[in-house]
């Protein structure tokens, strides 16, 4: 009677899209992976709004240094003509200032020889303007001319140091003015150099930029074919589950047989302890008595393989037999005495979990009989 209300009691199970703790396990991992790479590729995706805003912030950064540069290597080239034009200016200044040293050499020279000649020549002079004079009138005359002719030698003497001194100072203010556009052009350099290393280094962080956001877009895109073929694999694994669904319904609601009409193969209770090892080896004992039920019942199911060796080498329904845990534990003997002894129960009929054909580990959504660290359901 306790048999039969489990059984019916199993077919009504909610399930959840999973049905043997190995096909379960790898739906979890593949929508867990699948989350995983969908996180990944919403953070990439924001990586590359946040790269373009950097980018594009760095090109008006760059069209501004570009307009600066422009700007610099403008003012750089007029102030080089400027020089230029004062180089010139100052080599006709220099050219205008020996002539008029030469033209107050000549004038200093010429006045000199003339009040020297007159010094010298005072008496010889005077007699000559006095003997000479027609009159007296002529004489002074004569004498007047005299004056004025000192006077104007003087006039122009100083009227050429002027001059002399004015083209002096003229040069010196054009070297002056030369020497603070040449300042100019240092500093205009050393901005030019400066505006110009910016340029550069910017341009450089645009192009990592450019090259990081292209590979974070095929980053992304690697990730959306990811996805794409991680959302086909859960849908694979969702159909297979359906289908495990539908063999644990089956499995509940068909015929069965008598644990009597089982036959073990010599080996079958070696395989069924191993596996109990493999399955519920850190499980407490009614655990392993469970696991080894779950093999029994699919044995006595018409639904599965009617031998225990056949029930545990079906495919995809063990998972250490796909790991190949079950291999090493027959291999090295790992099962234990109470391994033996659960399976010597289960081999002789004995079922702690009804009707149950499944087993896995407790999952919300799964109800069932929950032994240990496993829900049977």
């Amino acid at each position: 009677m306790l048999l039969s209300v489990l059984a019916l009691s199993m077919t009504s199970v909610s399930i959840r899209a999973d049905a043997t703790e190995s096909t379960r396990k790898k739906l979890e991992d593949a929508k867990e992976k699948k989350k995983q790479s969908q996180n990944e590729l919403d953070n990439t995706k924001d990586d590359i709004v946040e790269m373009n805003e950097e980018k594009s912030s760095l090109q008006g950064q760059l069209n501004k240094l570009n307009t600066q540069l422009s700007e610099v290597s403008s003012n750089l080239a007029d102030l080089e003509e400027q020089i230029g034009d004062k180089k010139t200016e100052i080599e006709n200044t220099i050219m205008e200032l020996e002539l008029a040293r030469k033209t107050e050499e000549d004038q200093y020279a010429s006045m000199k020889k003339r009040i020297q000649f007159i010094y010298e020549k005072q008496r010889f002079v005077f007699v000559d303007m006095l003997l000479g004079a027609t009159s007296f009138a002529d004489f002074l005359n004569q004498n007047n001319y005299i004056e004025q002719l000192s006077a104007y030698d003087r006039k122009m003497f100083l009227k050429y140091i002027e001059n002399r001194e004015n083209i002096e100072a003229k040069e010196a203010a054009l070297q002056l003015e030369r020497e603070e556009l040449e300042d100019y052009q240092v500093k205009a350099k050393a901005e030019q150099s400066r505006v110009s290393g910016l340029v550069s280094q910017t341009s450089g962080s645009i192009q990592q930029y450019a090259n990081d956001i292209s590979g974070a877009e095929a980053k992304a895109q690697a990730l959306e074919n990811q996805i794409k073929a991680q959302e086909e694999d859960i849908k694979n694994l969702e159909a297979k589950l359906a289908e495990e669904i539908r063999l644990s319904k089956l499995a509940a609601s068909s015929a069965w047989r008598n644990i009597s009409e089982v036959t073990f193969a010599e080996g079958d209770r070696y395989l069924l302890a191993n596996l109990i090892y493999c399955e519920a080896g850190g499980e407490p004992y009614e655990g392993k008595v469970a696991v080894g039920a779950v093999v029994i019942n699919r044995v006595l199911s018409s639904v599965y393989p009617d031998t225990l060796v056949g029930v545990i080498y079906q495919n995809k329904q063990f998972s250490p037999v796909a790991s190949g845990r079950l291999a090493l534990a027959l291999a090295e003997g790992k099962a234990s005495a109470a391994c033996y002894q659960a399976a010597d129960e289960a081999m002789s009929g004995y079922s702690n979990v009804g009707n149950c054909v499944y087993f896995r580990t407790p999952v919300p959504g799964l109800s069932g009989i929950n032994i240990g660290g496993h829900v049977f359901y």
